[in-house]
């Protein structure tokens, strides 16, 4: 099997956990190479997702490395063997490739929590507001690809919408929902595209308001998904050079931590929903 030239977050996620097992076992990667009758590049390939690996080459390297958690060797294996061609696989060579990796994190997370700060999230967002979001992109993007970004977005939103949602928690600032990123009449419309979503059962909003004490997380932004098992939940970071995944353990463990912290400054579901409600007969 030829090396992957843009392996997906998904696949680069398997390599690093086999990475991890081997260092775990103290072994080096020339040594399991050799085991494997392979080569240190090939290894080297394959702890980075960029060389597949079969299911039974996961089970081996497992054995090999005295893993007997199988919890996480059944968690690897069905990474290694899933082939699954979201609809997100659409946008290929069309869209950037984090707005597949995320659209596949998204659609493979037993659980979505979520911080957004100076924006309504994307999962909730109407047509005309990410269109709005998408316009002040530099450099500005042409409007076949805009128009693409929005039905990506929108076709994002299946995970907490669709049959069977994913459960998914969000705080959002005040801000994020005053802010009218393009007129009234948007607003109004993202605002009740809210509490819809609030009202079936799909989301848990809370909003911290502008005048509440005690909060210095403005540039708290953030995105946690849940994995099969908490050893493979992963963090999503917007950073000034990009979309960041990160899954180290003690990442995960600060962005656990903020996610508490954030939530201890808002409102509980029921007031939220309240507060969304009076935003949106100012309007």
């Amino acid at each position: 099997m030829p090396p992957r030239s843009h392996p997906t977050a998904r696949q680069v996620r398997l390599g690093t956990e086999l990475r991890r097992l081997r260092e775990a076992s103290g072994m080096k990667a020339r040594d399991v190479a050799a085991f494997l009758d392979s080569t240190s590049t090939q290894m080297s390939q394959m702890e980075a997702g960029i060389a597949g690996v079969s299911t039974e080459r996961v089970r081996r390297l497992a054995v090999h490395y005295a893993c007997t958690d199988e919890a996480l060797i059944d968690a690897l294996t069905a990474i290694a063997t899933d082939r699954t061609r979201g609809w997100w696989d659409e946008y290929r060579g069309v869209l950037p490739q984090v707005n597949l990796d995320v659209a596949e994190a998204e659609h493979h997370a037993t659980y979505l929590r979520e911080i957004v700060i100076t924006h309504v999230p994307g999962l909730l967002q109407t047509p005309d507001y990410a269109r709005a979001v998408f316009r002040y992109m530099r450099p500005e993007l042409p409007e076949s690809e805009l128009t693409l970004r929005v039905e990506h977005r929108m076709r994002r939103q299946a995970v907490v919408d669709g049959g069977s949602p994913t459960p998914y928690e969000t705080i959002l600032h005040e801000f994020a929902l005053r802010i009218r990123v393009a007129d009234r009449r948007a607003s109004l419309l993202q605002l009740r595209r809210i509490l819809d979503r609030i009202e079936q059962g799909h989301v848990a909003v809370r909003v911290i308001p502008t005048e509440q004490n005690g909060f210095g997380g403005a540039d708290a932004s953030m995105m946690y998904m849940g994995g099969p098992l908490p050893l493979l939940d992963t963090g999503l970071l917007d950073a000034p050079t990009g979309t960041m995944f990160v899954d180290a353990e003690a990442e995960l463990k600060r962005l656990r931590t903020l996610f508490r912290k954030v939530e201890t400054a808002s409102l509980d579901l029921t007031a939220s929903q309240d507060f969304i409600h009076r935003l949106a007969k100012e309007l």
